[in-house]
């Protein structure tokens, strides 16, 4: 969680910060507030997707794992299957937003200036600046970072952590709280286990299972495209069971890690 280091105010929620401060009470009470209306905003999020029938997706990971590089992998082999967008999240520049648009796919740019993930008040800014009316599935690219993101609702559907093999194999371990938030773990960066041959996959999945954690493991590398087909498949079929939840008019939300979930009030 983000008590100590106080990056749970950003400039998406910064006024209500300030505002429950100037009444006097504990910064204790602030943050949870602050969790709390960032999961009353994350279900007004989730309520205009589901609405829109749109599949979202949150990626989380450490800086320099490969998301953008996933995505860019994911935009070329299914550009012709699903309408795509992309919301980035970075401390700043729009480096990463630009590749995206260089494939064609719309990318909205959140900077987070010193907050070290997003949250579900950038996220609903973020959708008053995009066209979502022809869009199938919405990629929310999170600050590469592997605790506070994976404590907030963002409006999502589902949570994908990666681990890069330039990443030790007992990160899963060291970093509970992002893995067991985790539906899906994708093993990245694959083509460079020959030269990396101090990372061992089956570790890594033995503390992923040390978890308790059922998500899926899939390896693949976004440079060679080794493995990218059970990528894509996952997302056909989670994108195809979320249609069936809106069709049958239940609510998908997204995995919270342990610690977190005292401090949420449950979604409006």
């Amino acid at each position: 969680m983000c008590e100590t280091c106080g990056c749970n105010v950003t400039h998406g929620n910064r006024h209500l910060a300030y505002a429950k401060n100037e009444l006097g009470v504990s910064a204790v009470t602030v943050l949870k507030n602050l969790l709390s209306e960032n999961d009353s905003q994350a279900a007004h999020n989730r309520a205009h997707f589901d609405q829109q029938k749109i599949f979202v997706v949150n990626l989380m990971s450490a800086p320099g794992s490969g998301k953008t590089a996933l995505l860019e992998a994911t935009i070329d082999a299914l550009r012709d299957e699903f309408r795509l967008a992309v919301i980035e999240g970075d401390l700043e520049t729009e480096n990463d937003a630009e590749r995206i648009r260089k494939k064609g796919v719309p990318a909205y740019q959140i900077t987070t200036g010193s907050a070290c993930h997003l949250d579900a008040h950038m996220i609903h800014t973020a959708l008053h600046q995009m066209n979502l009316t022809d869009v199938d599935i919405v990629f929310i690219e999170n600050v590469g970072n592997l605790v506070c993101p994976a404590s907030f609702d963002l409006g999502q559907h589902a949570n994908v952590a990666l681990l890069s093999v330039t990443e030790g194999d007992d990160k899963p371990a060291k970093y509970p709280v992002m893995f067991r938030a985790a539906d899906a773990v994708v093993l990245s960066k694959i083509d460079l286990l020959p030269v990396l041959d101090d990372f061992k996959p089956v570790l890594a999945e033995y503390a992923l299972r040390q978890l308790a954690s059922s998500a899926p493991l899939i390896s693949l590398s976004a440079k060679t495209k080794a493995g990218l087909p059970a990528w894509l498949e996952w997302l056909r079929e989670q994108r195809a069971a979320q249609g069936e939840r809106v069709r049958r008019g239940e609510i998908r939300r997204p995995r919270i890690q342990g610690d977190g979930v005292r401090f949420h009030a449950a979604s409006v």
